[in-house]
């Protein structure tokens, strides 16, 4: 595999889990495959279990690793061609990209949607400048549209936790106060479409998602008849994907909440407002999946790392 930029990328999930799995239970099996490799992770967005778990999983693998916070680290970058440079920006991508390639041979990207230019968010400029330009491996951290990280760490702990062979797993929109991106939402529709599960959306009518990616997965408006007999309940605000980057509606009655989990098991990307998406009792019980979603990053981002040292070799 050269590249990690969508949980299409894997050629076989139940192969990927089951791989990180046994990552999980040995980390340092493949401590050797890294040497002399360095790995730069380049954030242009915060980060906490992105950034650390990503660091981790290049240490299990035995390489060096280099984070730049290009927010307030970096040059402003351009990424349009032709482009006359006398505004804000410093330096191009094209040189950027090809000066950070010879510095790593793996570079990881985080760049979030800006929640304003549709179309430029969906051209992935930041993800796909560096695609483009650089010569070697890119790693999708989280970008406009796509957390395929966080994906196959919500797959890892789906595997872990279900005892169904067809689980009922819902993803149901959360109310929030700011307007937040479509990627984590967008990378979850995906791996689910490859798990053999009985899945559904639940979200207020106006938070319609992209539906050359939703395709034919249903969407239930009423969110308790969506949560009835659920084995897995993933949460996760949302703005409006067609009427873009808007907050249509905070209606604080989506809040999960103990009754309305019933037996299921509660499933969060983090960071998540306490007593808004969900409350106190929820996120402090054993149904609470949260925490182990955020370990498995480690050995999600572990895999795909090992997957790209092998391809390097």
């Amino acid at each position: 595999m050269q590249h990690y930029l969508s949980i299409n990328d894997i050629d076989s999930l139940s192969d990927w889990v089951t791989e990180a799995r046994a990552l999980k239970n040995d980390p340092l099996q493949s401590k050797s495959l890294g040497k002399d490799k360095t790995i730069g992770l380049l954030f242009f967005n915060n980060s906490l279990r992105t950034r650390l778990s990503t660091q981790k999983a290049a240490i299990n693998l035995g390489m060096e690793v280099i984070v730049m916070n290009f927010g307030n680290e970096g040059w402003a970058l351009e990424y349009g061609d032709g482009t006359i440079m006398d505004q804000g920006t410093s330096e191009h991508i094209k040189e950027a990209a090809k000066v950070v390639s010879q510095y790593c041979d793996v570079i990881g990207i985080r760049a979030f949607a800006s929640l304003t230019d549709k179309e430029k968010d969906e051209a992935e400029v930041v993800l796909n400048g560096f695609k483009k330009y650089a010569s070697v491996p890119i790693v999708n951290m989280e970008s406009s549209v796509g957390h395929p990280l966080q994906a196959l760490a919500d797959a890892i702990t789906l595997a872990e936790n279900s005892n169904k062979t067809k689980p009922k797993v819902v993803l149901s929109w959360a109310p929030h106060p700011k307007a937040l991106p479509h990627a984590v939402t967008n990378s979850f529709v995906e791996m689910m479409q490859l798990q053999d599960a009985d899945f559904v959306i639940t979200h207020p009518k106006g938070y319609e998602l992209d539906s050359t990616i939703i395709k034919n997965v249903p969407v239930e408006y009423d969110q308790n008849k969506a949560l009835k007999d659920a084995d897995f309940v993933y949460v996760k605000n949302w703005s409006s994907y067609t009427d873009y980057g808007r907050v249509l509606n905070q209606d604080p009655n989506w809040m999960i909440t103990k009754d309305k989990l019933c037996n299921a098991k509660f499933m969060h990307c983090l960071p998540v407002r306490r007593n808004v998406v969900v409350e106190d009792a929820v996120l402090d019980s054993e149904q609470s999946l949260v925490i182990d979603q955020a370990n498995n990053r480690t050995y999600a981002a572990q895999v795909v790392l090992k997957k790209i040292l092998e391809h390097l070799k």
